[in-house]
């Protein structure tokens, strides 16, 4: 039996179809989407050979993958049939990618391993590496691969995605489709020498491969051998393609601006599939006769399957809310804490949780900066751990919060729990990309097919004369993102049964953690024994009072308590309630203190504008108004940054006399 390049008729003949099949479907769905049945299309024309060649390497349903959204044929190449692409394209209810909640070409298929993908570019890239630390770990000979345009290489995340991979000898194949365009940007506008290639040449263990994407035989040849090497833990690979975009970069697109009639003639002479064609005539394996009757097949095929994708149900508008969190029922796990031990400080209950957690779930991670022995984290919160539970378990991560966060997400989905630390909560926002459109979207875009169940422990607060950049409170940004929980303890006993909790919770949990609160002696409690697990949505009664309620949380719960002393109230006047977690909120106790008390006074560390106490306020006064006697009034620190002076410091933020006065004022109203 006759082979090209190794490869025999049928094998040839059915590369050619996936082709071809792709193409048709480019063509099909521009034409549907004139006729008003959809409202975007990306398209592939141009980058299928190179996307076919790195599927041919593929282990569908054992290796990982993270394409980007111009990869219509590596899906088709991996398992996913024409219709569930036209049903991604037309958002109906049953595609496997996103059941119509993600754009079309946001793929993504959990029996294929096709992680949910979304818009932002770059972001997948250190998913990829966090998904390739956990093959290198199970030692199954896995590997990972990921996707982009040449345009998305000036991302941060890609040069962190490759530090980290390269250092780590991780199983990534880094595939780079280089059409010389990002939408109308030249690469010449936006790579250093024009050449990713040249520009990712100083990272160790890292095997680069500069192909001519539009050829399916010399692609094969890069991942062929990439794909080898990384099986082997030998270390990641760079597969830059040259390829050319034959459409505009999308339907909302018009390449014509800004390219002109002569260079648009020359990229349709490169078209791969032509290229297929001669390479396959001339080695007189498949003849002209035979390619055209593949191709009217085909387009006969994709019709039937476009009429077919458009006989099939929308999504019913009452699911439109589903999957935002997972459906688990947290609180039926609920334990008053018993067997209670010393008292000790929040940053050891911390400690503890953390180490019992460990023992709990053997795919349970933690890491961040200087979080290893023998320092165990710039506050001593992971101190231990990693005598304990070893390097693998318990390690240090780059100077690098997106990468931090990024690798977390890909863990969590190949079904680890990652428990990561941002060092201190003013650094959080390089990690914003990856927290606010990948990881409280997950479950939700991928219509609860992946979940990303992780803990982010994050230092916060100030009092501690950290000036700008080591006092800033994030409460406010945070709970305002659906998909996400978010805890904030006060006490240690609760500390510990909260961050339990999350640790064995099936969504996301941003945890709270006040660096003035970590050895405060009002803040200890007897340590609650390994079986306390305290449910989210639960708030705290921390005194009964019948004339006025206090709302609060984190550090203002012990300034409240202050506030009431200094204005030396008789006992059972002040009801103060410590929410414990922001999402969600307990609603039900806010509403039966109110009912009692009539007044309301939120109070919070966070700027006053637009604070959480602003939208806490916003629903009681939507809720209860009927119940009130008084207004609605909230204290916070002031809308300034938090200077380094302490004089300074103290003016801007909320202090308990600034707690007294309208508390004062509530009970005279």
């Amino acid at each position: 039996m006759g082979r090209l390049h190794g490869f025999i008729k049928k094998e040839l003949v059915s590369i050619y179809k996936q082709m071809v099949i792709a193409r048709t479907l480019d063509e099909r769905m521009l034409t549907m989407l004139k006729q008003g049945k959809s409202f975007f299309h990306i398209g592939c024309s141009g980058h299928e050979a190179a996307q076919l060649a790195a599927a041919e390497v593929m282990r569908p349903g054992e290796d990982w993958a993270y394409p980007y959204y111009r990869d219509a044929a590596f899906c088709l190449g991996l398992g996913m049939t024409a219709k569930e692409q036209l049903l991604c394209f037309l958002a109906r209810k049953d595609d496997p990618n996103s059941g119509g909640r993600q754009m079309p070409q946001h793929y993504g298929h959990k029996e294929l391993r096709i992680l949910s993908q979304s818009s932002p570019t770059g972001t997948q890239f250190l998913q990829a590496v966090g998904c390739g630390m956990t093959c290198k770990w199970e030692k199954k000979k896995s590997i990972v691969y990921v996707s982009s345009g040449e345009g998305s290489t000036s991302e941060g995340d890609f040069h962190e995605a490759l530090n980290w991979a390269s250092r780590e000898k991780l199983p990534v194949i880094f595939h780079i489709e280089d059409n010389d365009y990002a939408i109308s940007v030249h690469k010449k506008e936006q790579t250093s020498g024009s050449s990713v290639y040249s520009m990712v040449s100083g990272y160790q263990n890292l095997a680069r491969y500069d192909t001519n994407g539009t050829n399916f035989f010399e692609s094969y040849l890069a991942f062929k051998e990439a794909s080898e090497r990384c099986r082997k833990l030998k270390g990641p690979a760079v597969i830059v393609s040259h390829v050319v975009r034959l459409l505009s970069h999308s339907s909302s697109d018009d390449q014509r601006k800004y390219r002109t009639k002569e260079e648009l003639a020359e990229d349709c002479k490169k078209d791969p599939i032509i290229n297929f064609e001669n390479i396959c005539i001339d080695a007189t394996i498949i003849t002209t006769e035979q390619f055209e009757e593949i191709k009217n097949k085909v387009h006969a095929e994709i019709n039937d399957d476009a009429e077919w994708a458009e006989e099939q149900d929308h999504p019913e508008r009452d699911t439109a809310l589903n999957h935002i969190f997972s459906d688990s029922e947290y609180e039926n796990k609920y334990q008053e804490p018993n067997n209670a031990g010393e008292k000790i400080v929040i940053v050891d209950a911390i400690n503890h949780a953390l180490k019992e957690e460990m023992k709990h779930n053997e795919k349970m991670v933690i890491y961040g900066q200087d979080i290893a022995d023998p320092k165990g984290g710039v506050f001593t919160a992971t101190r231990g751990l990693s005598d304990m539970f070893g390097k693998q378990r318990v390690f240090n991560s780059p100077l690098a919060e997106s990468s931090i966060v990024g690798t977390a997400v890909g863990m969590a989905c190949a079904g680890y729990k990652p428990v990561v630390e941002i060092q201190f909560g003013d650094y959080i926002w390089t990690a914003m990309m990856q927290i606010r459109n990948e990881v409280v979207t997950m479950r939700y875009r991928s219509n609860n097919k992946w979940s990303c169940p992780m803990v982010i422990r994050v230092p916060v607060g100030g009092y501690i004369h950290g000036a700008l950049c080591h006092s800033q409170s994030i409460d406010g940004f945070f709970f305002h993102l659906p998909g996400i929980y978010i805890a904030y303890p006060s006490t240690a006993d609760d500390a510990k049964g909260l961050l339990k909790m999350a640790c064995r919770m099936n969504d996301p949990v941003l945890f709270l953690e006040h660096k003035g609160l970590y050895r405060q002696g009002f803040a200890t409690a007897p340590e609650p024994n390994s079986d306390y697990l305290l449910p989210f949505g639960k708030a705290r009664m921390v005194q009964e009072g019948s004339e006025l309620t206090v709302i609060c949380w984190g550090a203002m719960v012990q300034k409240s308590l202050d506030a009431c002393s200094q204005l030396s109230l008789t006992q059972g006047e002040i009801e103060i309630i410590d929410l414990r977690t922001l999402n969600p909120l307990d609603m039900k106790s806010i509403e039966k203190s109110i009912k009692k008390t009539g007044k309301v006074l939120v109070v919070y560390e966070d700027n006053l504008t637009n604070g959480p106490g602003a939208e806490i306020s916003a629903l009681i006064a939507d809720r209860y108004f009927e119940w009130l006697d008084g207004p609605v009034r909230r204290v916070a620190s002031k809308d300034c940054p938090v200077p380094y002076n302490w004089n300074l410091e103290e003016e801007i933020l909320l202090q308990t006399k600034d707690i007294a006065e309208p508390l004062k004022e509530l009970l005279e109203y």
